[in-house]
Formats: C-alpha cells, structure tokens, sequence
C-alpha cells in the first residue's frame, strides 16, 4: 500500500495565521483554528524572524538560538491546535526573514490569510500594526485581522 493510500487527501482550502509569541497573535491563531474546523480547511502556522532584530523572541546570541525559539514557538501551536481541533490538518514553517514578506509570501494560494492586529514589536499607540498594515494592502487573499 503506498504512503498516499493511507493518508487522507488535504482539503483544497488553506487558511495561513502569522504567529509571534504575542497575545494577539495566540487569539488570531484560535479564530484560525475555529475558521479551520468550518472550512475543512488545511492551516498553516507561520513564524518569521529576523537576526539580530528578533522581536518576540528572547534575545540570544546567536542565530540557531533565535531559530529554536521560533521553532518552540511553531511547535506548541501546533500541540495546541491538535488539542482543540484534532481533525484539522495543521503544518509549521519558520522563515528567516521579515514577518511582512514571509506571511504575504505565504498568502499566494490561500483562502485566507489571519494575523493579529499587533504583534511583539513596534509602538504600543497603534491600533494596526506594521505587519497586519502591510498584509491588508498586499496579501494575495483575503485578510483577516484580529484584535
């Protein structure tokens, strides 16, 4: 029997949720697994950083110390998921790379893209952040912002 006999099909709906180690990064990963559950959909949780500059992240360092962190980080969202929502398919990634470039990257080919509306870095005073800003005007899905 080959490998693909016994794994189910994926669902041709992908959602992708940006995660940071943020508040408002935990509550746009829960909308994302609710939203997951309705759709039937496939979700892809993202994390992306950047060395030396690693907001979100304690500071290490070096470069493999900001990697596990981002991959800790990755990990438990995934445990979380699986304990909430057993029957969704969930995948990792960790990028090195700008969280703006990495998510809209991610978007090409989803049905939605959800990010919180402020992640660990910037200024406390805005309402959106740079990043969520950022994806709104340039993702290639609808995006889904949460406060």
């Amino acid at each position: 029997m080959s490998r693909s006999e016994l794994e189910p099909p994926l669902s041709s709906h992908r959602i992708v949720v940006g995660i940071d180690g943020s508040d408002c990064s935990a509550r746009a990963l829960d909308w994302a697994v609710h939203e997951a559950v309705r759709r039937g959909a496939v979700l892809d949780v993202v994390s992306a950083w950047m060395f030396p500059m690693a907001i979100g992240y304690s500071f290490t360092s070096t470069v493999e110390s900001v990697r596990q962190s981002a991959q800790k980080l990755v990990d438990a969202s995934i445990t979380h998921v699986t304990d909430v929502a057993p029957d969704v398919v969930v995948r990792g990634e960790i990028c090195e790379k700008a969280p703006t470039l990495a998510l809209i990257e991610a978007s090409v080919g989803a049905d939605l893209l959800v990010v919180g509306s402020r992640g660990m870095g910037g200024f406390l005073g805005l309402l959106l952040g740079s990043v969520s800003q950022s994806c709104v005007r340039h993702a290639s899905c609808p995006v889904v912002v949460i406060r």
